[in-house]
């Protein structure tokens, strides 16, 4: 307790410390107005460079590959080129110009990689590029894979002793998917099948979500709270529970048992509404995911934003607000390690459910 009251005090210090540094200075140099609005969408998006942190007016970034097709032709080049200059262009053999490359700030291609064309439109080509959530997804798998190889080899050396360390944090975890999700959801014929997909969709999430939290390079991307990746998780879950459903989950879909006949003819109300409710299953895994793990990232972004908004109009007030602020920060990062906990159990929970109704036995 003692040492966990000493790490707090030091925050408070260092935190006001660089506050009224940072605030001091403000004052006697003019700095352009602190837009809090786009320091919090520039952390919830993806982008193509990773920004660290800005020293003395300089910003220090990870700037990223950027990898587009456009007519058969692939480019390569480092979105380093765009904080340099607002367009690259392309030399083709003959040291002629060849295609002019942009990131628009507005528009329908706000953000992105863009070929401009010589009448004045954008033209969108294929892009692969390794942006900043590409980036932090292979760092998260490659962290995944050392725990579980870690794992691995701590079972295959210590055989049939007790769980020590590492192996028993993940053991436990590992036997609460199954006993406590998989087993009360799937029956027991079935279960063994879906099981590694529900281990791994609980670890993928839970660790991406801790790793949000961590507010340094090369951690802290919001990959979890990115619609593409929970909308690809949800697709998992959707390809799997239909294409591996047997008969008597097709029959309760299209004709549900129990159901008076009116509603499945001459209209079949009941068969268009279980048909609808298979494609709305995997979209509110994907929407429930993203929307707390990005309100999460906001909120804390939006306490942190409060003590630069009130330094802009006192520099006193700022250093206070520093200190209420990371109160807050710490509180709400508390509840988050909850969430990013609850969010994993509720994602594994819901797709062993939706496997149990595929695999759902007939009942005389």
């Amino acid at each position: 307790m003692k040492i966990g009251k000493y790490i707090i005090s030091l925050s408070f210090l260092i935190c006001l410390l660089f506050s009224t540094t940072s605030f001091a200075k403000a004052e006697n140099e003019p700095k352009e107005e602190f837009k809090a609005g786009e320091v919090i969408i520039e952390h919830i998006l993806d982008s193509y460079d990773w920004h660290i942190f800005t020293w003395k007016g300089h910003h220090v970034s990870v700037y990223l590959p950027i990898i587009v097709f456009n007519e058969g032709k692939c480019y390569t080049f480092s979105s380093k080129v765009f904080h340099e200059s607002d367009k690259y262009v392309t030399v083709n053999k003959t040291n002629s110009e060849e295609l002019v490359f942009a990131i628009p700030h507005e528009g329908k291609y706000k953000g992105k990689v863009v070929i401009l064309n010589a009448d004045g439109t954008q033209t969108r080509p294929w892009d692969i590029s390794i942006t900043k959530n590409v980036m932090a997804l292979f760092i998260s798998c490659a962290i995944i894979l050392v725990l579980f190889f870690l794992v691995t080899k701590a079972y295959r050396e210590r055989g049939e002793k007790a769980p020590k360390g590492l192996q028993s944090l993940f053991e436990w975890l590992i036997c609460y998917v199954r006993d406590d999700i998989a087993r009360k959801a799937i029956n027991e014929k079935s279960v063994d099948k879906y099981l590694p997909y529900l281990v791994t969709v609980f670890f993928f999430i839970f660790i991406n979500n801790l790793l949000g939290l961590i507010p340094i390079f090369p951690f802290g991307a919001n990959i979890t709270g990115n619609i593409a990746v929970t909308a690809c998780l949800a697709l998992f879950t959707f390809f799997i529970t239909n294409l591996l459903g047997n008969k008597e989950y097709y029959k309760d879909i299209f004709n549900t048992p129990g159901v008076p006949w009116f509603l499945k003819f001459p209209l079949p109300l009941m068969p268009i509404i279980e048909t609808v409710g298979c494609f709305t299953k995997p979209f509110v895994l994907a929407v429930r995911l993203f929307a707390n793990i990005t309100a999460g990232h906001i909120v804390v972004l939006g306490f942190i934003s409060s003590i630069f908004i009130v330094a802009q109009i006192s520099a006193a007030g700022g250093a206070g607000m520093s200190v209420f602020s990371l109160i807050l920060v710490i509180f709400v990062d508390v509840i988050e390690l909850l969430v990013a906990y609850i969010q994993a159990y509720v994602f594994t929970l819901l797709s062993a459910l939706y496997f149990g109704m595929a695999s759902k036995e007939h009942h005389h």
